[in-house]
């Protein structure tokens, strides 16, 4: 069996964990949540459209006397330098994220080949040792098949 992954995380270690977790969530809580109505009706910056905003924004910061007021030019450079904050943090969060996923993944896996070939032996020695039934109980427990679904014949009613 190959172990993927071994790690264990003290208490201290865990409580640590949950207030830096708690430091990160109180410093995001202006993030916000969208449906995806409205993120498919939303005007996006990409790679290519982020060159033209950064661009509209200068010019208009260097000739003020064409902005009016309802334009909300402050608000659009508040938000460009918000963005350039959080951008990079957000990456690193989001890598975190993947390897924890990952983790979590190969932890899993170490768990399920263990116990699939604690299972075996249990197939192979537990009748001598008294554990057929708490094997046959295991196994229902995992291999159990769910009823069989019939197939349904199509009712063709007459035209």
């Amino acid at each position: 069996m190959k172990n993927l992954v071994s790690l264990s995380y003290s208490a201290e270690d865990l409580a640590a964990l949950d207030a830096a977790l708690l430091v990160v969530e109180e410093k995001l809580a202006g993030l916000v949540s969208l449906t995806p109505p409205e993120v498919r009706g939303l005007a996006k910056m990409g790679e290519k459209s982020e060159v033209f905003c950064r661009s509209v924004l200068q010019v208009l910061e260097q000739n003020p006397q064409v902005v009016t007021p309802a334009l909300g030019l402050d608000e659009a450079t508040a938000d460009l330098a918000t963005l350039d904050a959080l951008r990079p943090r957000l990456r690193r969060l989001k890598l975190l994220t993947t390897r924890g996923e990952d983790t979590l993944l190969a932890l899993g896996a170490d768990v399920m080949s263990a116990s699939l070939e604690g299972y075996a032996l249990l197939k192979v020695s537990g009748r001598a040792s008294g554990l057929e039934d708490q094997r046959r109980e295991l196994g229902s427990s995992r291999f159990a098949r769910g009823p069989r679904r019939e197939e349904v014949e199509p009712v063709v009613e007459p035209a």
